[in-house]
């Protein structure tokens, strides 16, 4: 079986992050690490302050705003830290004066961010998955919310569970959501949140950069005695170069803005990933060699999570996968399994190719 690519000897890679990136935008890093803009400097040797890298930002940033319909009230801004800073920094801002933060508890990224707002105020879980090892987000009959929470922190996208949010929940209070592992695979309504964010590396980019798009109102209620570098008015002010920012990792988000763009952007991109999706899917639902963890209405299109019979059989699946140019197929260390994760940049040929692998392997271990 071959399974590269036809355009290079690049296998398929279906690591739930540091991810897939689109090979387009990877060919134009090569040139641009080199020479950006006929300037006779590479890319990540520009100064933040400079013509170059403030042209990238802009037109970064505005790429942004067109593939999501961000409109003025909201600030866009590039950080540091990862999703897992944004788990402190927000109950930081907005957790205060006894407040309580309300989250619909649905793994293992929402268990960390529950662990630092304990940091800083009370917390209440209107959600609690734990009693279902997390196999799906809630319905609305199964939400409790606190009286007069100060926010509401929901993740859209569980990459160990396999677990999605098909739409909004309503909240009584605003709402923060961790988009990290499916930011702009699909259209987002970006209005009906107060804050959200993503670590780049699972969908957006490489690693070292954190997406951040908050209504601007919301940040003039947060407490304003923060450290610059964790106080979003300041941010939002310096345009997210208090300090130098991740420059290369913003860069690549740009180019991969562009990418998405092109490809007719969030409509065009999730109907793409629905497509995707289905080739793994159908080959779990029809096999029976193959059980899925996550239930039908909450499958995640990014993070594709299943079994074989037994533990044996899911290692020599990983072991036989990755011989044929299958890698990144192991579950989660916490939770085991095994797990395609297949991004906005995984290539739908990959996953055809993975669905064959799933039928030859379970015709001859079943």
């Amino acid at each position: 079986m071959t399974t590269a690519t036809a355009t290079s000897t690049r296998i398929y890679n279906f690591s739930a992050g540091p991810a897939v990136l689109p090979e387009p935008v990877l060919k134009q890093a090569q040139e641009d690490i080199w020479n950006i803009q006929n300037s006779g400097v590479g890319v990540m040797e520009h100064s933040h302050r400079g013509k170059v890298f403030d042209a990238v930002m802009q037109e970064t940033e505005a790429n942004c705003r067109k593939l999501g319909n961000i409109s003025d009230d909201y600030a866009v801004l590039f950080l540091q830290g990862g999703a897992t800073m944004q788990f402190a920094m927000i109950p930081m801002n907005y957790s205060g004066q006894g407040r309580t933060v309300d989250f619909l508890h649905t793994g293992t990224w929402t268990k960390k961010a529950i662990g630092e707002a304990k940091l800083f105020g009370n917390t209440h879980l209107a959600f609690d998955g734990t009693d279902c090892q997390f196999d799906h987000v809630p319905a609305s009959g199964e939400i409790n919310y606190s009286d007069n929470p100060a926010y509401v922190h929901y993740c859209s996208n569980n990459t160990i569970a396999g677990t999605e949010y098909s739409s909004v929940p309503d909240a009584p209070a605003p709402l923060v959501v961790d988009t990290s592992s499916h930011m702009f695979s699909r259209p987002i309504d970006v209005d009906k949140h107060a804050l959200i964010f993503a670590g780049a590396q699972k969908n957006l980019g490489p690693a070292g950069c954190t997406l951040v798009i908050i209504r601007k109102d919301f940040i003039e209620q947060a407490n304003p005695d923060m450290p610059m570098m964790l106080n979003y008015k300041k941010q939002m002010e310096k345009g997210s170069m208090l300090n130098t920012p991740p420059t290369f990792p913003i860069y690549i988000i740009g180019e991969v803005f562009k990418w998405l763009l092109d490809l007719g952007g969030l409509d065009a991109v999730h109907k793409l990933n629905q497509e995707k999706a289905k080739f793994i899917y159908d080959a779990i639902d029809n096999i029976p060699f193959y059980s899925a963890v996550a239930q039908v209405e909450s499958r995640s299109l990014m993070n594709i999570t299943f079994r074989t019979p037994n533990e044996d059989l899911d290692k020599k699946f990983i072991a036989e996968a990755l011989d044929q140019g299958f890698s990144g197929l192991k579950g989660h260390r916490s939770v085991g399994g095994l797990r395609a994760s297949v991004y906005n940049a995984f290539p739908k040929a990959g996953c055809e190719a993975l669905a064959a692998f799933m039928a030859d392997f379970a015709t001859k271990n079943g």
